[in-house]
């Protein structure tokens, strides 16, 4: 006789009919799984967001920047072209580029003090990217880098002149830079990339050739571009600024946090795998043990069905299914859980958020393969147990 087919609908019944008749040992046996996988998404989750917030810091210290100027004290002296930052930008892994340049003006607060002393600041004509190129932000007001007589105080500048901030409603000050007077359009915060930016005050480049006699050639360009190809733009940066004279062009090496940040994403790479996997193998250990358990404690069972006509895969897919299905519960269980405790705490601490997909996805896949792996041997030694020796 023909043994008869079990359709899905009627293995996945009999794999969950375990689960719903020792509904207790069951949810211990999910909880064990759930709390492995919530362990993964934890330990991966709460490194990647405190990794994050590490690698902001590192960021903003310009892993990704580099500063590039005419070699000093040369005669006659070197001047970079006037098309010099356009045509950094031409270079491909390039994301913003800015150039300043120094005017030679004096700035006065008031046209009574001497004509010469300029309080040890300079007047540096300015790109409208600027602030991005250097991480820097605008303390009060704004930043303008328009062809009027307006002018933007670095940190350091704003004190010496007498005017740390402005105050919305009030008329903004103005300052003498060699005959014309400028008005103060904002104050920028302290910029620890460029301290000589902070000494300065900044107008706009058109300012600068309309009302400062500016010859309109840069003197410092600062580029920023993708991390991973710091190193093939430090290299090209020389010909491309200054293709006649390339020898002549001083560009910065990268920032030591670029190899500091480096080390750090290896790092907690490795600190990933290994915790993922601990929690895992802890996870699969327990649900093992409950499948074994499960086959000695239901071997009447095992031996009733075999005598009603059970086949023996019948019987393999039976406690194979109740596995899986153990381990996607708590899988999904563990996962939410550890996806809440993740945002929760990294919310706490105030770092940005961050739930690693590849630990979401793996945490449900995983638990299923968990559940396979482990439940694997327990199906098949029900399934070798001749009914004879099962029933007694």
């Amino acid at each position: 006789m023909k043994a008869a087919r079990l359709s899905l609908v009627d293995v996945l019944s009999l794999g969950l009919l375990g689960i719903r008749t020792r509904r207790l040992r069951a949810a211990l046996s999910a909880l064990g799984i759930a709390l492995g996988i919530a362990t993964m998404i934890v330990v991966t989750g709460i490194p990647a967001s405190s990794q994050a917030a590490l690698l902001d810091k590192l960021t903003a210290l310009g892993t990704n920047m580099l500063r590039a100027e005419p070699q000093p004290n040369q005669t006659p002296p070197v001047v970079l072209p006037e098309s010099a930052l356009g045509s950094v930008g031409r270079i491909g892994p390039v994301t913003t580029a800015a150039a300043v340049a120094n005017t030679h003006a004096v700035v006065r607060r008031s046209d009574r003090t001497d004509p010469q002393d300029g309080s040890g600041l300079s007047v540096l004509a300015a790109s409208p990217g600027l602030l991005a190129a250097l991480n820097g932000s605008v303390q009060s007001g704004r930043f303008e880098t328009s062809d009027l007589p307006v002018v933007t105080l670095g940190y350091v500048a704003a004190s010496r002149l007498g005017i740390p901030s402005l105050v919305p409603g009030q008329a903004p000050p103005v300052v003498m830079i060699g005959t014309t007077w400028y008005t103060v359009t904002g104050v920028l915060a302290p910029m620890p990339l460029a301290p000589d930016v902070e000494r300065a005050v900044l107008v706009g480049w058109g300012s600068a050739k309309r009302f400062l006699a500016f010859d309109g050639h840069p003197t410092v360009i600062y580029v920023k571009s993708r991390e991973d190809a710091i190193g093939d733009v430090r290299a090209v940066l020389p010909a491309t600024l200054n293709p006649e004279l390339p020898g002549l062009v001083q560009v910065s090496r990268p920032s030591d946090a670029l190899a500091a940040k480096q080390a750090t994403q290896t790092a907690f790479s490795a600190l990933f795998l290994g915790l993922a996997g601990v929690a895992l193998l802890v996870g699969g250990v327990g649900v093992a043990n409950t499948m074994f358990i499960s086959v000695l404690e239901r071997r009447r069972e095992i031996g009733l069905r075999r005598a009603l006509g059970a086949t023996r895969g019948q019987i393999r897919d039976q406690f194979l299914t109740e596995a899986v299905a153990l381990s996607g519960l708590g899988g999904i269980a563990g996962t939410s859980v550890g996806v809440l405790v993740t945002l929760g705490y990294a919310t706490y601490q105030g770092w940005p958020p961050v739930i690693p997909p590849l630990s979401v996805v793996g945490g449900v896949l995983g638990a299923l393969v968990v559940g396979v792996a482990a439940g694997l041997h327990p199906s098949l030694r029900a399934a070798r147990m001749p009914p004879t020796q099962a029933l007694a």
